[in-house]
């Protein structure tokens, strides 16, 4: 796949899972957070197995215990991520959300640089500054004060960044984005779900209730907006992801605005525009300048 066309199917991803916070939050106004995961999840996980079983039926060797070791360690940070994003929705509006899981645009290079000992192509740090500003603009110029739900939602973004390294890691070697998108899937599903059965009120009338969101999240903001993800990193590095995933947060704004009124400041327009800007940095700079000899 031409790198373009996997940038634009990270970019889809990203403009999904922003509409996937107004379903994550309208959602809690009937069940617990982490009943929610669990049936989104669940969802997903249902869409996504005949896939799954396609890909396994088509390829010439099984996958190896180390890359569904992997896969398995990619699905629990996807759990812990989405559970602190989902409580930290009860306290935080959707704008802040999208900002503060933004972060794991910045967190991605320095995970993978420190952890990982690999440098990210030199235009990247412009990239990640100038989304890291857009950002912050779109939610104002300030988060005042941070509450509980912030705090969360800034633990989430690093969870965030360590999932999107370990797509990348194994996507790759392992040639199996679907069963690797299953494989978290169906974890993160019975994670939610056992939390959710061991410590929420189950209510099958507010479960019901709340079918509209569970199904969108379920089949897009989760079922293709992560296979998106996955199936981009093929063809993509962590950090370049990174930046264009990070457009979740321009429309969680944006779908924050229209859907439940919450409004986008003055500044929040230009930090959409320099958004733009860090995306076709990352997608045309590479081109433009190799990589220096090292």
């Amino acid at each position: 796949m031409p790198r373009y066309l996997a940038n634009l199917l990270l970019l889809l991803a990203g403009a999904t899972w922003g509409a996937g916070f107004v379903a994550q939050s309208t959602a809690m106004d009937n069940i617990g957070p982490f009943l929610f995961i669990g049936m989104r999840f669940l969802v997903a996980t249902i869409l996504l197995a005949p896939f799954a079983w396609l890909e396994s039926r088509k390829a010439v060797t099984p996958v190896s215990t180390a890359h569904l070791r992997g896969f398995a360690l990619t699905g629990l940070v996807l759990f812990l991520g989405m559970g602190l994003q989902q409580v930290g929705l009860l306290f935080t509006t959707v704008t802040n959300s999208g900002f503060l899981t933004g972060l794991y645009v910045v967190f991605v290079p320095f995970i993978t640089l420190l952890v990982l000992g690999q440098r990210p192509h030199p235009v990247i740090w412009p990239a990640v500054l100038m989304t890291f500003i857009g950002i912050w603009l779109l939610a104002g110029g300030s988060l005042v004060t941070l509450n509980n739900g912030d705090f969360l939602t800034i633990a989430c973004a690093v969870m965030w960044a360590l999932q999107v390294i370990l797509v990348g890691r194994y996507v790759g070697p392992s040639g199996r984005p679907l069963t690797l998108s299953f494989v978290q899937f169906a974890l993160t599903s019975a994670l939610g779900l056992g939390v959710g059965l061991a410590i929420e009120i189950i209510d099958v009338a507010a479960i019901v209730a709340t079918l509209p969101e569970i199904l969108f999240a379920g089949v897009f903001a989760t079922g293709l907006a992560f296979t998106l993800q996955v199936i981009g990193q093929r063809y993509t590095t962590a950090p370049q992801a990174a930046i264009f995933l990070s457009t979740e947060s321009l429309f969680a704004a944006f779908f924050g605005a229209a859907i439940l009124g919450e409004q986008i400041p003055t500044l929040g327009y230009a930090g959409g525009m320099l958004i733009f800007l860090a995306i076709l940095l990352a997608e045309v700079g590479p081109m433009l300048r190799p990589r220096p000899a090292s």
